[in-house]
């Protein structure tokens, strides 16, 4: 626990300090539970904020809850109030590692493996996916997608909606990281 608080520590105060390492702020998180015939669960978030050490492939990510904006209002007062319980659990972090990144051969958009800790709902889950990593004018471009089950996570659906929201959830991340 200490190490992520420390990690994330970095992502505020910036990398004045860290040469090595690039992040963002703005980075965005989308979600999809829907199933067919009914309204799109989905939501988006644009406030995402990540760090990477480019040394050694270390990489973490901080997304708020409340941040995650849908097109239903109400929607999105159920998702805070009732499954994400966001203010008793106000983030959702990974801390991982991007399997044998090299910086100094980030010259061409390539795939690695990503793999790492997710934390949802006060729930902990080892996740590997594979991502995109881009350089394009001194930015490193890091996209991808996996997919979680809400109950691994304890979130539970109420019954009278539970036909309306998928058990899978589809996430996918676009974070364009920066020297700031």
């Amino acid at each position: 626990m200490k190490k992520i608080i420390v990690l994330l520590v970095f992502i505020f105060l910036g990398n004045t300090i860290f040469a090595q390492k690039m992040m963002t702020r703005t980075g965005q998180i989308k979600f999809e539970a829907s199933v067919p015939s009914f309204d799109p669960v989905a939501a988006v978030n644009n406030s995402v904020s990540a760090i990477l050490d480019e040394s050694n492939g270390e990489f973490a990510v901080l997304a708020l809850v409340k941040a995650f904006k849908f097109k239903i209002p109400l929607m999105e007062e159920h998702f805070n109030e009732n499954y994400m319980e966001s203010s008793v659990y106000p983030k959702a972090t990974f801390k991982g590692k991007i399997l044998n990144f090299d910086a100094s051969k980030t010259s061409a958009s390539k795939k690695y493996d990503l793999e790492g800790d997710l934390t949802i709902h006060g729930v902990t889950k080892k996740i590997k996916t594979k991502i995109d990593v881009a350089p394009k004018d001194g930015k490193l471009y890091v996209s991808g997608d996996f997919v979680v089950k809400n109950q691994d996570f304890n979130i539970k659906i109420p019954s009278l909606v539970k036909s309306k929201v998928s058990e899978d959830v589809a996430i996918s991340f676009d974070l364009v990281l920066d020297e700031k």
